[in-house]
C-alpha cells in the first residue's frame, strides 16, 4: 500500500504552500478589520454614554472631556 503523500506531484507542494500563506493573510486581515469595527463601535458608545451623563447633569463637562481624551498607550491592544 502506497502513501498518499508519495503519490502527490512534487510541483503542487509550492502551490499548496503559497495558497495556504494567502489564506492565512486573508484571515488575519478579516479579523483585524472586525477588531477595528468593534473597537470603533465601543468608542462611539462610550462617547454617547458620557454625553448622556453630561446632559442629565450627573457628570461635569470637564470630567467628560477628561474621560474622552484619555486614551490607551500607543501600541497596546485593548481588545
Amino acid at each position: 500500500m502506497t502513501s498518499v503523500l508519495a503519490e502527490i506531484d512534487p510541483t503542487i507542494i509550492p502551490i499548496i504552500a503559497v495558497t495556504g500563506g494567502f489564506a492565512v493573510a486573508i484571515v488575519a486581515i478579516i479579523f483585524n478589520v472586525a477588531k477595528n469595527i468593534v473597537v470603533g463601535r465601543a468608542h462611539e458608545q462610550t462617547r454617547r454614554e458620557v454625553a448622556a451623563y453630561v446632559a442629565e447633569g450627573t457628570m461635569s463637562p470637564d470630567d467628560a472631556e477628561r474621560i474622552l481624551k484619555a486614551a490607551p498607550p500607543k501600541g497596546k491592544d485593548w481588545c
